[in-house]
């Protein structure tokens, strides 16, 4: 009996100290796991903290994006708009080149209409022959026939050509 009590004890020894490791282990394991917890936690909370930078970040870079876009929008309305008005100023320019074209062949005409037709015909005897054309498209017919019958008749044939021809020309 007292072999078997003997064993009882020792057995009864060895099941505790097999208790008391395991809850050692249980314990160890615990912490381990409750530490990796912890470390799962904080990289969390990182990560949270990096996206909210990100996207603070992102929500800069857009505004800014949207500022320049609204910038580029304003520089091509600008743009269109100085285009227009330049465009308009064009055609001011040319009415007034083409109102002053018409002054200008106005008072040539009227000066040639008061000159006598001897000293107009030798003076259109001496210009180029289209120059001297466009003078007498703008005279009154009565004139004309006066002027180049006192012209060279060589010079006459080659103007009274010239005004067959740019008849339709001259009278845009």
């Amino acid at each position: 009996m007292k072999y078997i009590l003997v064993v009882i004890m020792m057995t009864n020894i060895l099941f505790s100290k097999e208790l008391i490791d395991c809850n050692q282990v249980f314990e160890a394991r615990k912490d381990e796991m409750l530490s990796q917890l912890d470390d799962l936690e904080q990289k969390q909370e990182e990560f949270e903290l990096y996206k909210e930078a990100k996207l603070k970040l992102l929500a800069q870079k857009e505004k800014r994006l949207e500022e320049k876009q609204q910038e580029l929008d304003d520089m091509l309305k600008k743009a269109n708009s100085l285009k227009e008005e330049a465009q308009k100023i064009k055609e001011q320019n040319k009415q007034i080149l083409k109102n002053i074209e018409k002054a200008k062949e106005d008072k040539i005409t009227k000066t040639y209409m008061k000159m006598k037709d001897s000293k107009a015909a030798s003076i259109l005897d001496s210009m180029d022959k289209k120059d001297a054309s466009k003078i007498l498209f703008g005279l009154k017919p009565s004139k004309i026939s006066k002027i180049m019958a006192k012209m060279d008749p060589k010079n006459a044939g080659e103007i009274t050509k010239l005004l067959e021809k740019n008849q339709a020309f001259i009278k845009k």
